[in-house]
């Protein structure tokens, strides 16, 4: 798969366009280390001089709303919208600290990635990163919401919209293919 700048990255580093791994981040990241790195939530960017004031590794064990065990890794980055500088940190420095946080924690790279975002005042999101895009000399990671889900209303639509090969269209749940 081809970023919008050509930079190869790895498909099984990426959930869907709409959430990267810290695999897939860091991945982007190692072919443009000199450059700005710009988080942008909320419709505009984080300022200058953000801070990544945490990293985590969580591994959780769960029921789900149909009473199914569920269990998956989570690395949760915190940044702190701040202006303390006047410029951005270089995609280098950002790596060098998930870097550090793997040396000490352990990270499971191909685990959800999801971003604390907060500016001090108001209350933290929760958000979850799209894939990089270079944009006027600077990596641009698009965060959104992360929003609720339900397991098994999503391992069912999952299902319904596979293709079954033998025939000429969706699965179509024990229904005569067409041929």
């Amino acid at each position: 798969m081809l970023a919008s700048d050509n930079t190869e990255v790895d498909r099984a580093a990426i959930l869907d366009l709409t959430d990267i791994t810290i695999e897939g981040l860091l991945g982007f990241l190692a072919g443009h280390k000199e450059m700005p790195l710009v988080f942008f939530y909320g419709g505009r960017a984080v300022q200058p001089g953000y801070h990544v004031t945490e990293v985590k590794a969580g591994q959780f064990a769960a029921l789900d709303c149909g009473a199914n065990a569920e269990s998956w890794s989570e690395i949760f980055v915190q940044l702190w919208d701040v202006n303390e500088d006047s410029t951005y940190m270089p995609a280098a420095k950002f790596s060098a600290i998930i870097r550090k946080v793997t040396e000490h924690v352990g990270l499971d790279h191909a685990a959800k990635l999801t971003f604390e975002v907060s500016d001090g005042v108001r209350p933290m999101q929760l958000y979850r990163a799209a894939l990089p895009e270079i944009v006027a000399g600077a990596v641009h990671v698009e965060l959104s919401p992360r929003p609720a889900s339900c397991k098994p209303r999503d391992r069912w639509l999952e299902e319904q919209n596979k293709v079954d090969v033998s025939c000429c269209g969706p699965a179509s749940g024990g229904k005569p293919c067409c041929g």
